[in-house]
């Protein structure tokens, strides 16, 4: 686990060893997200890099006998 520090300017640089992990180019765009007591940092992808991300995924599903 890294640990990193916030600035007078409120900024927070992502640690070199999860930058490389994550392959994060300079000028990445993030969201950020407020949960409880986290803060959670997602890419920002285009819809031409998540194309075909649900292909595989399993749509069965069991239903109740009284639904269509």
């Amino acid at each position: 686990m890294e640990t990193v520090t916030i600035s007078p300017k409120f900024q927070v640089v992502i640690p070199r060893a999860v930058r490389e992990a994550l392959k994060l180019p300079p000028g990445e765009k993030m969201r950020v997200l407020h949960f409880g007591n986290r803060v959670d940092l997602i890419r920002v992808r285009g819809t031409r890099e998540v194309r075909g991300l649900l292909a595989r995924m399993d749509t069965a599903i069991e239903r109740d006998s009284d639904r269509v």
